[in-house]
């Protein structure tokens, strides 16, 4: 049964860093491209960044780039969000999601397989 599980949230200060992890069950992990989405209290779930299921491709949302880098492991299934110079507004709840063959998709209707989510808290 296809599944994504993240871990890594918590709470960090403004200017620290926190790193995200997604485990996946999904058969053959490296057909899928792997995207990471975040939703904040009410707020409209919105993309923060996607790696190709080659790996050789990478896109980030303009509010994350410079800052955040993602990157994937198919011998051991599982992508990683690594979080930097992290600012309040980063806080959300952050899922990763699956797109077979995708290159990277940005939308989330693009993605057959969604993860619960993490909870991120940025302090200042």
């Amino acid at each position: 049964q296809e599944r994504l599980v993240e871990s890594g949230g918590g709470l960090a200060q403004a200017g620290g860093s926190l790193r995200l992890s997604c485990a996946a069950s999904l058969g053959t992990f490296s057909q899928y491209a792997m995207g990471w989405f975040r939703q904040a209290p009410r707020k409209e779930r919105e993309f923060v960044a996607v790696i190709s299921y080659t790996g050789r491709s990478t896109y980030y949302a303009d509010s994350v780039k410079g800052r955040f880098i993602i990157s994937r492991d198919n011998a051991k299934n599982t992508v990683s969000l690594q979080m930097n110079i992290l600012k309040v507004e980063d806080t959300a709840v952050y899922s990763c999601a699956a797109a077979q063959w995708g290159t990277t998709p940005r939308e989330a209707k693009d993605y057959t397989y969604w993860g619960q989510g993490t909870q991120v808290t940025v302090s200042s």
